[in-house]
């Protein structure tokens, strides 16, 4: 397996009578964007806007931040619009860095977040650090909230793939190269390094909490072994509202720092053998099915390492203790990435759940601490919704109009694939 990634780099966005890509800035007609998002009839209205780095901008409430992507051949995030799908890895992929599609709207029930593009909440996400298209998408009165939901993160999907398309045929970019070898090959490639195996959980509870691999509700699946160049492709698709500071967008999937990290070590440092991704199910029986398969694979590969990696928080907590406790005491070293949810003074019990095997953990930082954030002089989105979203409450908005917030409410503000500048040492 091989695939080329092409990296064009986007320093600005703007509106215009084409869609193009001149001196590093993208271009954009509205009319096509919109043609494009309408082709869903249950769509009633989609505007645009834009945010840029460093602009006194605020979006709220996010609900996915996609970074447009195409392939040179086929289609990328394979599996979301076509019956038919190819594999991914392979080929060569085109990637717009330094932009994202960001979707927003009115929020359903709870949770979500914001982005400020400038302010001291934007030193804990890297969406700060974009050019942002953002879409406010507005559902036709007939579909309940579950189709809103999907709707609008099938939207951005969908126009993250046609912004994308704009990067194939560019002679300006930067080239990575990967090879994904069988595991007999790295068996005999690299005999004296320690094989090392990705757990990487991913939301699959419903109600709005899901995942989609190759266009497959993954609350439907049980743990798979997958590859990292499938990932880089699109083949995981970010379909949940849950907490947005430790959400895993789409953007994080298609950026998984630990994957990054993994495939710069691998050869050098560690044998890096594959990824389990692990679906974070409800109900304790299947907890116990999906952990128990988890370990079964990661065995089978050879692991003597493992990292897992959390989405969300409380509930998968379990997922993540149960696969940590059954490797270790199989002999296979763990280490595990979790946020803390230790009270806004720092001293409440800050795991749901524990156990005593889990003695290396990389910590996101306490995502109940609060943060005052100064008025923006542009919202993107609803100023209101902070009152549902993660981190938020009804007290939020001040009578100056600063927002006081906890770091849950900040989009991927302790991102639990360690994607992020909060963390928490031992003292």
């Amino acid at each position: 397996m091989h695939l080329e990634l092409r990296k064009v780099q986007i320093q600005n966005i703007a509106f215009g009578e084409e869609n193009a890509i001149r001196d590093h800035v993208l271009y954009l007609n509205k009319d096509s964007l919109t043609e494009e998002v309408m082709k869903d009839k249950r769509i009633k209205k989609v505007d645009f806007d834009i945010a840029r780095p460093g602009e006194s901008v605020r979006i709220i409430p996010v609900k996915d931040v996609i970074e447009p992507r195409a392939k040179l051949e086929g289609d990328i995030f394979p599996g979301i619009f076509k019956e038919t799908m190819e594999e991914g890895g392979y080929g060569v992929t085109y990637a717009l860095k330094g932009c994202a599609v960001t979707t927003t709207g009115p929020i359903v029930g709870f949770q979500e977040g914001l982005i400020d593009m400038s302010g001291p909440a934007a030193e804990y996400t890297p969406f700060s650090k974009l050019n942002h298209l953002v879409m406010v998408i507005e559902k036709q009165p007939e579909f309940d909230a579950h189709e809103h939901e999907q709707m609008v993160r099938m939207a951005g999907i969908r126009l993250a793939a046609f912004v994308g398309q704009l990067a194939v045929g560019q002679e300006e970019y930067e080239s990575e190269e990967y090879t994904w070898d069988s595991i007999g090959e790295k068996y005999a490639q690299y005999p004296d390094l320690p094989k090392v195996v990705y757990v990487y959980n991913c939301m699959s509870q419903g109600l709005l909490h899901d995942t989609y691999f190759y266009g497959r509700d993954s609350k439907q699946m049980v743990p798979t072994m997958i590859t990292p160049l499938e990932v880089m492709d699109g083949a995981l698709v970010s379909g949940n509202c849950v907490s947005p500071g430790s959400k895993t967008t789409t953007w994080h999937h298609l950026n998984n720092a630990v994957i990054e990290e993994c495939m710069k070590k691998h050869g050098k440092e560690i044998n890096f053998m594959g990824i389990v991704l692990n679906p974070l199910m409800v109900s304790l029986k299947e907890k116990y099915r999906d952990c128990m398969l988890t370990i079964r694979m990661a065995e089978m590969l050879g692991a003597d390492g493992v990292i897992i990696s959390q989405e969300g928080f409380g509930n998968p907590t379990t997922d993540l203790m149960l696969v940590c406790q059954g490797l270790e005491k199989r002999g296979i070293k763990t280490v595990i990435i979790t946020n803390e949810d230790a009270g806004v003074d720092g001293m409440s019990e800050s795991l749901p759940d524990s156990v005593t095997e889990a003695d290396a953990i990389v910590s996101t930082g306490n995502s109940n601490a609060t943060i005052m954030l100064p008025k923006m002089d542009k919202t993107i989105g609803v100023l209101s919704d902070v009152a549902k979203t993660t981190g938020g409450n009804v007290d939020s908005i001040q009578d100056d109009g600063r927002l006081l917030i906890e770091i849950h409410g900040i989009m991927g503000g302790h991102n639990l694939q360690g994607n992020t500048y909060l963390g928490a040492i031992t003292i």
